[in-house]
């Protein structure tokens, strides 16, 4: 059909050139002649039956790749499948090795996250190569993506080094009890390639950066076997301090839970405007430090009661000068 249109539109502009000159018409009836042919029944059965036969031999040619790389897949699937046993069987037997020898629970969650992505990088490698990927550009373009990665996670790989540096020089472990410099406190939980995980007393889990927490300053609280606490009690001035203190030191002294050694020790810390401020310091296990710490405080109170000894709030002492005779 769109041989015909075009045949029409010849013939339209044939017949508008009749006036021009012979040259232009032996060109007109060359053109004639070629559409005649163009539109000529045999000529476009042959068209089409050579387009027929180009498709047919695509077809043929896609069809005969797809069954010649059958067996490649197939290989690649079972490849697969065979691959992924033998990594979990590995990381199974590690894991046991691990687990007998009582590895670090830390050092052993980073060398399986290691161990792990090597090899499945290693399968992802292996099958690409059965299926006529080229590895070597494979590895060119991932050595390429590393690299654009690197410098768009600076901080991640900052965080990867920190825990590395963690896992080499053991500032503390997963169970330890510990605080950085910006005041985070809590129990390791668990540390990762990137993160250090830590509960907090009150339950809150807490991610704090491998990176940051390699580079401040970091108080371990489990490695230690004793803690001390203090307190500062103000009394009055009005009350004896040789009694207080004796009477704190009593309180301290019969206290199972207190260490005798450093013994305790109650001493005056500063005149204060409105008490005399004693400061308490006992030492207890470091398992028993909570409990010390916060019930010895009410004991010292109602010993303190007991004895007479009062606690002062602040108060000012105000005097009002009246010089005018009239008394108002």
């Amino acid at each position: 059909m769109h041989l015909f249109y075009i045949f029409v539109e010849k013939f339209v502009m044939i017949q508008d050139s009749i006036t021009d000159t012979p040259k232009e018409k032996l060109s007109l009836a060359t053109e004639k002649e070629e559409l005649l042919n163009a539109v000529n029944p045999e000529n476009v059965k042959d068209n089409i039956s050579d387009k027929v036969h180009d498709i047919s031999d695509l077809i043929e040619d896609s069809l005969a790749r797809i069954l010649d790389a059958i067996p490649a897949i197939v290989g690649a699937i079972i490849g697969l499948i065979i691959g992924l046993f033998i990594i979990r069987t590995i990381l199974r037997i590690v894991r046991k090795r691990f687990e007998k020898r009582n590895v670090d629970l830390s050092l052993r969650d980073f060398i399986m996250s290691i161990l792990k992505f090597a090899l499945y990088t290693l399968l992802i490698l292996t099958i690409a190569g059965n299926l006529g990927f080229k590895t070597t550009a494979i590895l060119g373009a991932l050595s390429g993506l590393v690299l654009a990665a690197g410098l768009a996670l600076q901080g991640s790989l900052s965080n990867f080094a920190g825990g590395v540096l963690i896992l080499l020089f053991r500032p503390f472990e997963v169970g330890d009890y510990i605080e950085n410099n910006s005041g985070t406190d809590g129990t390791v939980e668990k540390i990762d390639l990137l993160y250090t995980t830590l509960v907090t007393s009150n339950g809150i889990k807490v991610f704090s950066p491998n990176g940051t927490l390699a580079n401040s300053v970091i108080r371990n609280y489990t490695k230690i076997t004793n803690r001390r606490f203090e307190y500062i009690v103000g009394i009055s001035y009005e009350d004896n301090i040789k009694t207080a203190q004796q009477t704190i030191l009593a309180v301290l002294n019969n206290n199972g839970i207190v260490l005798n050694t450093p013994s305790p020790e109650v001493f005056v810390n500063e005149l204060a405007d409105s008490s005399v401020n004693l400061t308490i310091r006992a030492w207890a296990a470091k398992d028993n430090y909570w409990t010390a710490r916060n019930s010895l405080q009410e004991e010292i109170k109602i010993a303190l009661d007991t004895a007479g000894i009062n606690i002062p709030y602040p108060q000012q002492e105000m005097r009002i000068i009246n010089n005018n005779n009239n008394n108002l």
